[in-house]
């Protein structure tokens, strides 16, 4: 999947603003377009169909994510620090992006659609640390580690949007309390939660979670 244009791009921020700030999954034309700045008809032009919108939103969304990840991986081959990372980049945006983090806080769980967004590079992350011996978990597992990891990562991003912590000390902590739960051992853990976190690239071809 490419980048949105210009219009579309517009238009799926501000379906992240209307589906973060009310909590639903829906969002008439005219809203869009009041939302968007722009023409009901350029509405129509962009949105093949609106009352899928959600869905398209938030395929598109982890796709970005997921892509912009991976980019920032090519140089980093441990995979407790890419899960590290990986957590702390979610929770970082979560701080930048306010409309962005409510939106994944309230529908990471909730939609099909969104369910892939914390699945993807941390799934193989764990894959290739259980490979290494990095993490001391039976495979069988795996399914219920992904989901503590999303959960903690969530959980984190919500501390932020909340004003109860700093996305440093939120990241952090998600980020050493589940490398400890996973087998790795704390004072590793909090050296791996604590490195600089470096800046997440920016969009480029999303195509690139086809590697994950």
């Amino acid at each position: 999947m490419k980048s949105p244009a210009p219009a579309q791009a517009r238009i799926y921020e501000a379906a992240v603003r209307l589906f973060a700030d009310r909590g639903t999954t829906h969002a008439s034309v005219t809203e869009l377009a009041q939302a968007a700045g722009l023409a009901r008809g350029t509405i129509y032009n962009n949105v093949e169909n609106p009352d899928s919108l959600f869905d398209e939103v938030a395929a598109a969304l982890g796709d970005e994510m997921h892509a912009r990840i991976l980019q920032s991986f090519r140089a980093t081959d441990d995979p407790a620090l890419r899960l590290t990372r990986g957590m702390r980049f979610f929770v970082r945006r979560a701080h930048e992006e306010p409309h962005w983090g409510r939106f994944i806080v309230r529908f990471a769980f909730t939609a099909s659609t969104m369910r892939s967004l914390l699945a993807g590079p941390p799934a193989r992350d764990l894959r290739d640390g259980v490979a290494a011996g990095r993490y001391r978990i039976r495979p069988e597992q795996a399914p219920s580690v992904l989901a503590f990891v999303g959960s903690t990562t969530l959980a984190a991003m919500w501390l932020v949007l909340n004003g109860e912590k700093t996305w440093r000390e939120a990241g952090s902590d998600a980020a050493e309390l589940t490398l400890c739960a996973i087998g790795v051992a704390p004072e590793e853990a909090r050296a791996l939660a604590s490195t600089d976190l470096p800046p997440l690239p920016e969009p480029a071809d999303a195509s690139l979670v086809d590697d994950a």
